[in-house]
């Protein structure tokens, strides 16, 4: 009678323990493909601005590009091509790919205008400094070297702002850490020596 009330009470108790017991790694096993899918999502958009920012550091390239093939007498399709070979970023991959597709029959144009559209808004100016370049008749050199010319401003006018705003966010790492680690490692050994010469 006694082993049974012990067997009783030793299985009451394993019950109750697993009962009680977490289920976190079934929750985990759940969640699991969440949390990877959303961490695949993150990988991806980081990858799409790493080549949006790409792309636009290469626009300036570009419009140097086409205004030296239109200087040389090229017009604007084949100038686009030229500059397209030169530029070895996500840019060139990209403008080889609207050409290859005007080799199958898709008019360049449009291809370009639905390209720049997704892109920055340096690259949208500069397809339609192209498109209405190339409708009026006027120069694209004379185009191209103009707007070159604004966006190199432009970012070089938002580089210095930036530069400007830096001493402002110093301020809290400098009074609320590098300050107090001063403080720390100069004034208090010296005030400290002073207190026990007094004594």
């Amino acid at each position: 009678m006694p082993i049974l009330q012990g067997l009783l009470a030793a299985a009451t108790v394993v019950c109750v323990a697993a009962a009680l017991r977490p289920r976190a790694p079934l929750m985990a096993a759940r969640e699991m493909p969440r949390v990877g899918r959303r961490h695949a999502r993150r990988a991806g958009h980081r990858t799409e601005r790493r080549r949006a920012l790409q792309i636009e550091r290469e626009v300036p390239q570009l419009l140097d590009l086409l205004a030296a093939g239109s200087t040389a007498g090229l017009s604007a399709e084949l100038s686009l091509r030229r500059a397209a070979e030169v530029l070895h970023g996500p840019l060139g991959e990209d403008l080889r790919a609207i050409s290859s597709m005007a080799d199958l029959g898709a008019r360049w144009r449009d291809e370009l205008a639905a390209y720049a559209a997704r892109g920055s808004p340096d690259l949208r100016r500069a397809v339609a400094v192209l498109e209405r370049t190339e409708s009026l008749g006027s120069s694209l050199a004379g185009a191209t070297r103009e707007l070159a010319a604004t966006v190199r401003h432009a970012r070089r006018t938002a580089t210095l702002e930036k530069a400007r705003t830096a001493p402002v966010k110093m301020l809290f790492p400098l009074v609320f850490l590098i300050l107090p680690a001063f403080l720390l490692l100069t004034v208090v050994p010296v005030l400290l020596t002073t207190v026990r010469s007094i004594r």
